[in-house]
């Protein structure tokens, strides 16, 4: 028979902000908190200007220039050293990382079809791991 457990807070017994989950093979933990994704964005473009379309910690888009932007976080992350995935929608297209700082970080897209160094207003995702402040 299957359970169902619902609660609004968990809370760690020795630390409040810390919980060990069991991991797979039932022989490891990993923290909880660690594990979850702490910022995340689908943005696309209007008339030239990055815009976001759904998010997570994400409180605007700075536009540094065709397929180039910064996005600010709600909740700055601990430090610059996180750990960071984006994708371009397009197949053509790529997403890589300028400059990351605990408030925001940078997405630069290329169109891979015109040249790598060809900067493109493409739709891109991203999320970001790491510690929060």
């Amino acid at each position: 028979m299957a359970s169902t457990l619902k609660i609004n807070t968990l809370t760690g017994v020795s630390t409040a902000g810390s919980i060990a989950v069991t991991g797979e093979g039932n022989s490891t933990t990993t923290n909880l908190q660690q594990g979850l994704g702490k910022v995340w964005a689908a943005v696309s473009y209007s008339s030239g200007t990055p815009t976001v379309s759904d998010s997570f910690n994400v409180s605007s888009l700075n536009d540094d220039g065709t397929g180039d932007y910064d996005a600010n976080f709600t909740s700055n992350m601990g430090s610059a050293n996180y750990g960071a995935g984006a994708i371009a929608i397009f197949n053509t297209r790529v997403a890589t990382f300028g400059s990351t700082d605990a408030s925001l970080f940078n997405i630069k897209v290329y169109d891979l079809s015109v040249g790598a160094t060809s900067a493109s207003d493409s739709s891109s995702r991203f999320t970001i791991h790491g510690d929060l402040a």
